[in-house]
């Protein structure tokens, strides 16, 4: 859905990746914009089935009030409204969770006593543990599980990554990482890895201290050869740093990936960017 990073540019969204299989529709993350994205794709949000949440940074959370409000708002038939299952794990991003749409709880009053809606919108928080020793069960949809993976985002605890299965296909998902042995261990062998990344190189002039910018997060090298090993099929890269405006700066994430070893399919991608599993 969205490919951005907290730097504001015109033509990405905040972070977010849509997985449809079916009848199920599973949102991980959602950055600003992400209900403009959903539904450039005609995903009605009164049937997405539940959210994922990789960890509580806010430009990975902003988009989720607004995601929330508008699939209440658009139950045009005004029925009891089902909460929205959003799976994230226990600690700060819970209490973001049960807490954010306290603001509008007014305002959501008084759209129901006018138009005669049964009840206001809400979220149905379902907090799970993760480790950092193996992937656990989340949620499952069918023949389709989610998995999750604790993983090294610190100073932000916890931080996870997520890794769909089904017997289509297998998508992990990285939330925000330095590359660790968490991140190749979930995405040993699989379909498509998709995952943040950041260019050393572009980093001059951007901030200040670079070094604790590449301390949690993944350079293009790391992941390349992470990928390499790990028998990953096809990598995607989202939430770029520095986000890339041109052809150029897009080619040369590339290069970095592939100066760490990976030699499959690599997709630099833009918002909206869409694939089948497994890549055919």
């Amino acid at each position: 859905m969205g490919t951005g990073t907290p730097i504001q540019t015109p033509d990405r969204a905040g972070p977010g990746v849509l997985i449809r299989r079916g009848d199920v529709a599973l949102q991980f993350d959602a950055g600003r914009n992400t209900v403009a994205r959903l539904s450039t794709l005609d995903q009605d949000l009164t049937k997405l089935t539940a959210l994922f949440v990789t960890h509580h940074h806010s430009d990975h959370l902003v988009g989720v009030p607004d995601l929330v409000t508008t699939r209440w708002l658009n139950d045009i038939k005004r029925q009891v409204h089902s909460p929205l299952p959003v799976y994230a794990p226990a600690g700060e991003a819970v209490r973001i969770l049960e807490h954010m749409l306290d603001v509008w709880v007014d305002e959501m009053t008084m759209r129901r006593d006018h138009t005669g809606r049964p009840n206001l919108a809400e979220v149905d928080v379902r907090p799970f543990t993760a480790n950092k020793t193996r992937s656990v069960e989340v949620a499952r949809f069918g023949d389709m599980a989610v998995s999750v993976i604790a993983v090294n985002h610190e100073p932000v605890v916890p931080a996870v990554a997520y890794r769909i299965n089904s017997p289509d296909g297998s998508v992990v998902i990285t939330g925000d990482t330095s590359v660790c042995g968490q991140i190749e261990m979930i995405s040993t062998d699989v379909d498509v890895l998709i995952t943040e990344v950041i260019r050393a190189d572009g980093l001059s002039g951007l901030v200040t201290d670079p070094d604790r910018l590449l301390d949690y997060h993944s350079e293009c090298s790391e992941i390349g050869a992470m990928a390499q090993r790990a028998r990953v099929k096809q990598v995607i890269l989202t939430h770029m740093v520095p986000p890339p405006r041109t052809a150029n700066e897009k080619a040369a994430f590339a290069s970095d990936v592939r100066s760490g070893g990976y030699g499959g399919p690599l997709i630099v991608a833009d918002d909206l960017s869409t694939v089948e599993v497994p890549p055919r």
